[in-house]
């Protein structure tokens, strides 16, 4: 069955001008991110849910709400819905009494949610007859960039700072992409990517800056409601660098109960950074609309360790919308969680991942959110990625073992 497709204009966040969509765009005119509008009155009463829902194809199943007119754009690489894993004696361990899930992004192409946003933004560029890319990245939507493009049969180029995880230097380099290790933050290399624009020619792909990774991000919503039957859980823990599955996830929220999908509940959206680069933190807690330029950011959970975030407004206008917070964590309750949720549910999160679930302690601590709540955590990337703490010890085979000390 073909899907209809009701993709209509672009829409400045910040001021509600119009854009067209018969070609490539970045940021609009008063420097803020694009949005993807859509005539969904046209398809309401058209639309069943649950016969999208049962598709196979991971994200690109719900093709009626994404941009992608043309079958022949689409760029699959095995897509898969991911899937929400109980964490009870996690749960319990923070002392909560309700329910924890985490949705475990790690199980996409290329083991983080960024296959999401840049799946979609390569399809869109296929479909405009763009042939090159570029971005600055902290290493996981370099290795989507590339994969993607790659398959797409779309050059790419990415600039990552140069503490950036060997694995993803490498997987990106082996996928096909040219990558760049630069002596600065990612703002620092997403200037690279700016000054090379017009040089180079290729198409500027930074998070928010281009429309449509935001529609792949956002399928992350979609996707969270279908599974919990249709209605969303009283909070989402969510990884906060530039935001855009942040933003994304509210969007969906609002388009489905356009379509009369859910209904008019929101979920309270707690964005999570790591203290040593809080920049949205810093800015809900002094009530600002935009957040200003964290100086020396540090972090080991480099997805997150983003010093500015063009998306800012759009990220706190949401957090407040849903009665939420911003919230900070240190590297100790990072590290800490990641033992937690592995001991005790065997689930291995990503440092950025686990940074939600020491959130989700401080929210329960200082009553944010109910000790009863069903809780969401978006674990955004394998935690087989990043190092891990050795907790291993020695044996000698040849010597006499002590077989009361291994318990």
């Amino acid at each position: 069955m073909p899907y209809r497709n009701v993709f209509t204009h672009l829409e400045c966040s910040a001021t509600g001008e119009r854009y067209e969509t018969g070609r490539p765009h970045n940021l609009s005119e008063a420097g803020k991110p694009l949005l993807a509008r859509y005539d969904f009155e046209a398809v309401r009463d058209e639309l069943d849910r649950d016969a999208i829902w049962a598709r196979t194809g991971g994200f690109w199943k719900w093709r009626e709400l994404l941009p992608v007119k043309q079958d022949e754009d689409v760029v699959a690489l095995g897509e898969v819905d991911t899937p929400l894993i109980d964490c009870p004696q996690t749960m319990a361990q923070y002392g909560g009494r309700g329910r924890l899930i985490t949705k475990d992004e790690g199980r996409l192409p290329t083991g983080s949610f960024k296959a999401r946003g840049l799946a979609l933004a390569v399809a869109m560029a296929k479909s405009y007859g763009i042939t090159k890319m570029a971005m600055p990245t902290n290493g996981n939507a370099g290795a989507a960039l590339s994969a993607y493009a790659t398959r797409a049969g779309i050059e790419s180029w990415c600039f990552a700072p140069d503490d950036t995880p060997e694995v993803n230097i490498r997987e990106i380099a082996l996928q096909g992409g040219k990558v760049f290790r630069v002596n600065g933050y990612i703002h620092q290399c997403g200037a690279l990517v700016g000054a090379g624009k017009d040089k180079i020619g290729w198409f500027d792909v930074s998070t928010l800056k281009e429309p449509y990774r935001i529609e792949g991000k956002k399928t992350m919503g979609l996707e969270l409601a279908a599974q919990l039957g249709w209605r969303l859980p009283d909070a989402i823990f969510y990884p906060t660098g530039g935001g855009t599955g942040l933003i994304g996830m509210w969007k969906a929220f609002d388009e489905m109960e356009r379509l009369g999908w859910i209904g008019s509940e929101r979920p309270k959206m707690f964005a999570v950074q790591a203290e040593g680069c809080a920049p949205i933190v810093k800015a809900f807690e002094a009530g600002a609309e935009h957040a200003e330029e964290w100086i020396d950011a540090e972090t080991a959970a480099m997805g997150i360790r983003v010093p500015k975030a063009i998306g800012d407004f759009l990220i706190l206008r949401a957090v407040r919308e849903s009665s939420g917070a911003a919230i900070a964590v240190s590297e100790e309750q990072i590290e800490q969680a990641r033992a937690v949720c592995g001991r005790a549910d065997g689930l291995l999160l990503c440092p950025e991942g686990a940074a939600t679930l020491a959130a989700c302690g401080k929210a329960l601590d200082e009553g944010l959110i109910d000790r009863d709540a069903e809780a969401v955590l978006f674990n955004c990337g394998s935690g087989l990625k990043y190092a891990m703490p050795d907790f291993s010890r020695t044996l000698d085979r040849h010597a006499e073992i002590d077989w009361a000390s291994l318990e």
